[in-house]
């Protein structure tokens, strides 16, 4: 299997407002990956195949529809007219102890239902029933925190330590009485 050809370029068209979004929610989150899968991405893209657009700090920003795969400069300028929506505030928490064998995570009182309620309303930006997965350093190397939410809300959270994924029960986390 040979591996598909990479085209650096300055935009993605239609999916330039989902790559901006991206970044955002990456330096607003203390993120070190923010990763969409955007059921249909429509302009040349068509809506035959989902595009995945997948920002990591410090890397190229990849958008692979299908075969293609494009790579965007991190700091390339995009959509700078464009408006953005407003953000959830997420509070930056130191890294989180996450083990992947056990699933047990040792954080801050209420961190990891804080990344969830954040992730999931930073998922609603998205629209439609596109899917986004936020990922935090942890204190073991090579090891993320991540969560995943769809945009439209019509399956539970599910987190991630590594390669390891938990499925949440419908309705976590809570959403407080009081904000």
């Amino acid at each position: 299997m040979t591996e598909p050809s990479v085209d650096l370029v300055a935009t993605v068209g239609p999916l330039d407002p989902v790559v901006h979004l991206l970044r955002e929610l990456l330096h607003a989150a203390g993120a070190n990956r923010a990763l969409a899968v955007i059921a249909r991405p429509g302009g040349d893209f068509g809506d035959d195949e989902p595009a995945i657009v997948d920002v990591e700090r410090l890397n190229p920003i990849e958008v692979t529809v299908g075969e293609r795969v494009y790579h965007l400069p991190h700091s390339t300028e995009i959509a700078p007219d464009a408006p953005l929506p407003s953000l959830p505030a997420f509070q930056v928490l130191p890294p989180f102890d996450a083990d992947p064998e056990t699933g047990d995570i040792a954080a801050p009182l209420g961190g990891v239902e804080r990344y969830a309620i954040d992730t999931r309303a930073a998922a609603a930006l998205l629209g439609g029933a596109d899917v986004l997965q936020l990922h935090w350093d942890t204190t073991r190397p090579r090891i993320s925190f991540s969560v995943t939410a769809r945009a439209d809300d019509a399956e539970p959270l599910v987190l991630g330590i590594g390669e390891e994924t938990f499925p949440m029960p419908p309705g976590w986390p809570e959403k407080p009485a009081l904000a």
